[in-house]
């Protein structure tokens, strides 16, 4: 166990135990922190209890009990009550506890927390991931950190349990906003992803040796080399579900309208998407887009 510099008896509280979080949570376990859980559904943290995490009942429990807590919840609205609530982390939470959340959120939100926690004589930190299951169960993640900078220093061996590119990008607020830059980078890609495969599959061309080639060409991205084999197997298992892209997306929009921003790719994705969402496909992963030419 890494021992954090300026936090005596590290006790690690983590909120969110879903695809990712489970994963991420677990690192922390076998890494030797003592660690406090917490998630709506109980029975997505009994692996975690078996290993010998600890459980909380409330989040407002676990706050009285660590020192270092994590978030990776839903959606903004999940993200307010978590740390605002009359159960929440800051109300209820200790002088100089590490607040890091690692859901994909608004800038604004994670501005307030940031103050909110000042307040308090807390220390918060908004570290949005990308990287999805398969980053998530590697311990591969990206990691875009906003907030104080010598807060995410002390932090930072608890993030290497977790990513491998881990970059500090400015005040509070500025880790959401490289988040919205790379689900803009995501959302146009994977239309070119998924009409590449089509088009494969309709030229009587093997999808699989198509990828073979473009993968490590110029056309190479994430998507391509981990998503696209999903989509010619079939395979539309959630490593980061369509309804979690559909509120990212809709978080960048806001956010590029407030800047004069014109975002036709985005905008084209965000179209698609709730197409596919409509038709029963909220809780399926980012590479279903495939269907929409079905």
């Amino acid at each position: 166990m890494k021992k954090l510099k300026n936090i005596e008896n590290t006790v690690i509280g983590f909120i969110g135990t879903g695809v990712m979080g489970s994963s991420m949570a677990g690192h922390l376990l076998k890494a030797g922190y003592p660690l406090i859980v917490y998630t709506r559904s109980k029975e997505k943290a009994e692996s975690l209890l078996e290993k010998g995490a600890e459980w909380a009942e409330t989040p407002k429990d676990l706050a009285q009990k660590a020192n270092v807590i994590i978030t990776i919840v839903g959606y903004p609205h999940d993200v307010e009550e978590v740390y605002l609530g009359e159960n929440g982390l800051i109300p209820n939470g200790k002088q100089d506890t590490y607040l890091i959340d690692m859901t994909t959120s608004t800038p604004s939100l994670a501005e307030r927390i940031f103050q909110e926690a000042e307040a308090k004589g807390m220390k918060a930190i908004d570290a949005p991931v990308s990287g999805g299951d398969i980053g998530a169960k590697e311990a591969r993640l990206t990691i875009m950190a906003g907030g104080k900078e010598e807060d995410f220093d002390e932090v930072k061996p608890i993030f290497e349990l977790m990513g491998q590119n881990i970059v500090y990008q400015g005040p509070a607020g500025s880790g959401q906003h490289t988040k919205m830059c790379n689900q803009i980078a995501i959302a146009s890609n994977m239309i070119g992803v998924s009409e590449a495969i089509v088009y494969a599959e309709k030229a009587g061309l093997n999808p699989e040796q198509v990828l073979k080639s473009i993968s490590a060409g110029a056309a190479g991205s994430w998507s391509l080399s981990n998503l696209a084999p999903r989509m010619t197997k079939g395979d539309f298992e959630p490593g980061f579900y369509i309804k979690h892209f559909i509120k990212d997306i809709n978080i960048a929009l806001e956010e590029a309208e407030s800047m004069s921003m014109m975002t036709p790719g985005l905008s084209l994705a965000k179209k698609m998407y709730a197409e596919l969402a409509e038709k029963g496909e909220e809780n399926s992963g980012t590479q279903a887009l495939y269907k929409y030419w079905q």
